[in-house]
């Protein structure tokens, strides 16, 4: 199995899973914060690549690079941008339910 197909399958879970929480966030921040993630990742996988801290097995990836980064890299930063406001509004909501429960 590829990369890019494992990475597929995990966003395309995490959209589903996560779907009845995003469509109640707002759409921009979320989007702004997918753009400078990938930023970072294109700039910082760049210069850990070429510093040879880690390389790609050429067999698993698509050979589609950004900067020096692979393509693939760029879907742990969707991940983390799209999964943590998620679980933050979810675990908020969840201790806040929790509070009242307490309280009354």
């Amino acid at each position: 199995m590829t990369n890019i197909v494992l990475n597929v399958a995990v966003l395309v879970v995490l959209l589903a899973v996560s779907f009845p929480t995003l469509r109640r966030l707002r759409g921009m921040p979320l989007v702004w914060t997918v753009v400078h993630l990938c930023l970072l990742t294109a700039v910082f996988d760049t210069l850990m690549i070429g510093a040879d801290l880690y390389v790609f097995d050429p067999d698993k990836i698509l050979g589609v690079y950004v900067w020096g980064a692979p393509l693939e890299d760029f879907a742990y930063a969707i991940a983390a941008a799209v999964g943590m406001p998620v679980l933050w509004t979810v675990l908020g909501r969840r201790r806040r339910a929790a509070a009242a429960e307490g309280a009354a």
